[in-house]
């Protein structure tokens, strides 16, 4: 629809992707039902639906914004939900997790720097945002060796490319156009949600305890 410049049909397409991905997860997680970690993911879709159709209008931008930020946070709390581990703030390498999650502090700067001077009243929320994108990140991060190998792999693509697109989507926005931005951001985000879903999904057909 966005190759053939079908905006009107878009209306219908766009929301139809997590909405389908919605029903696929509540659907094949039924045997975690009422659990935490079923409510924060189904969470994570329902919202990022909502971001979806807020998205189409220019208008409601902030009101978008605030619906991505609920379904990140949403998604944080799954990922550390789906981790084989305790915490003992006692045994934690805070230098070497700062090391590892480098990169990932690197491109939000770099994003931000980027589209800093033309953020004007947005700025707030769009610091509040990348922050809480990061978290998300560097939560599944963290996930290596405390899941299976492909629920780590799925989830932790997923939520990379999940920033990729929401970086082109303010690169494009705020600091100057992408060419064929728009498939671009689409690509990566259908790809990091569906990715982040079936990591989950992997990490609870391989773990003797439903979470």
């Amino acid at each position: 629809m966005i190759i053939k410049e079908e905006t009107n049909y878009r209306f219908i397409t766009k929301p139809l992707i997590l909405f389908s991905l919605s029903i696929y997860f509540l659907t094949t997680t039924a045997v975690i039902k009422n659990t935490l970690l079923r409510k924060c993911v189904g969470a994570a879709l329902i919202f990022s639906l909502a971001g979806d159709i807020l998205l189409l209008f220019p208008d409601l931008f902030l009101y978008g914004l605030g619906a991505f930020l609920i379904a990140i946070i949403c998604y944080t709390i799954a990922f550390k939900l789906t981790q084989n581990h305790k915490i003992n703030l006692r045994n934690i390498n805070f230098l070497k997790i700062f090391f590892y999650n480098l990169p990932i502090y690197i491109l939000a700067a770099m994003v931000y720097f980027l589209i800093n001077d033309n953020l004007q009243q947005l700025k707030t929320p769009v610091i509040l945002y990348i922050l809480a994108m990061v978290l998300m990140v560097s939560t599944a991060r963290e996930r290596y060796q405390r899941t299976n190998i492909l629920s780590f792999a799925q989830v932790f693509v997923g939520a990379f490319l999940f920033m990729i697109s929401d970086s082109l989507l303010a690169l494009d926005l705020f600091f100057e156009p992408i060419p064929s931005a728009d498939v671009l951001i689409m690509g990566t985000y259908i790809l990091a949600q569906l990715l982040i879903v079936m990591g989950i999904r992997s990490h609870l057909v391989h773990s003797p305890v439903n979470r």
